[in-house]
């Protein structure tokens, strides 16, 4: 049987071969990587239901009251809102001393019960990038059609829209810190596209 380690070693994201790339195209002003791994598991639940009371038990903390919250969780998890009724648990790679994707599900599947709702494992749905940098906000205005300002969208806000063309989440983690998390197919597009728009700034 082969062990749990050895499986995590034999990983590959979906932007590895892309790492020296990333690095290059980065600078003081603005950088990217990818933050590859992280566990993230998608709830459907109504607010104020014993479905949602359950998952938050499990969760120890609240889910997201409204559009673009993102609540703090213990063990460094993290809820961003989705919708009226959905929301993304993301939570640290395993190898990192977090839950595995597997475990994390099963705990959060038995909270809910039988109670109306949904857990799934979207882990490898999608990759996650950090852009980070005093310009970063400047190449995300190239993209994105919300408004970036930190009043309109700050720090511990995360909304889903659309990077170009392509469908991301878009989570503001610090002033100057964002991740984009697009599906996992489109992250190679992703990522040349963000590195095009830092070229002026390397």
């Amino acid at each position: 049987m082969v062990e749990r380690s050895a499986v995590l070693e034999r990983r590959r994201s979906p932007l590895q071969r892309m790492s020296d790339e990333l690095t290059a195209g980065s600078s003081a002003e603005v950088s990217l990587r990818e933050i590859p791994f992280l566990a993230q598991i998608g709830l459907r639940a109504e607010p104020g239901t014993p479905s949602a009371v359950a998952l938050e038990w499990a969760l120890t903390g609240p889910l997201p009251a409204g559009v673009g919250d993102v609540t703090q969780l213990p063990d460094d998890r993290q809820v961003l809102w989705l919708g009226p009724d959905e929301f993304l648990v993301v939570a640290p790679d395993e190898a990192d001393g977090g839950a595995s994707p597997e475990a994390l599900t099963g705990e959060l599947s038995t909270a809910l019960g039988g109670l109306p709702g949904q857990v799934v494992d979207l882990s490898s749905n999608r990759t996650t990038l950090e852009l980070q940098g005093p310009r970063a906000q400047e190449v995300l205005d190239k993209s994105v059609r919300l408004d970036l300002d930190p009043v309109a969208f700050p720090a511990g806000s995360a909304l889903s829209t659309l990077l170009g063309v392509v469908p991301v989440i878009l989570w503001r983690v610090a002033p100057d810190t964002w991740r984009i998390m697009p599906r996992s197919s489109f992250a190679t597009h992703t990522a040349r596209w963000l590195l095009d728009g830092m070229r002026e700034f390397v």
